[in-house]
């Protein structure tokens, strides 16, 4: 299996309202050092609807760039759907939000 698979069957794992962190996924999919090969993972996603992409956020709890959604708002909308309330300054409180993957 391939490394893009391996990242996809990480992040399906993703419970509802939790999120996890590139470096989180790329350790899972069995190479922490391949966090930014995950973003190339979940940008190219072939499974729209079944892979939540939506629920990984960067190590500061940041959202990721429009050009993975549809739309710069889209991410948050997902995530907010899911009772992800955000800090003042956008990002997710990892503290509280971060899937417990052990």
């Amino acid at each position: 299996m391939g490394f893009f698979e391996k990242v996809y069957n990480a992040v399906r794992k993703i419970p509802k309202g939790r999120v996890a962190t590139y470096g989180q996924i790329a350790r899972l999919a069995g190479d922490p050092r391949k966090a930014r090969i995950v973003g190339w993972a979940l940008h190219s996603n072939p499974y729209k609807g079944e892979v939540p992409c939506h629920r990984v956020v960067n190590r500061n709890g940041n959202l990721s760039g429009a050009f993975a959604f549809e739309g710069m708002d889209e991410q948050k909308r997902l995530l907010e759907m899911e009772g992800i309330v955000f800090e003042k300054d956008g990002s997710v409180d990892l503290k509280k939000y971060k899937w417990d993957d052990k």
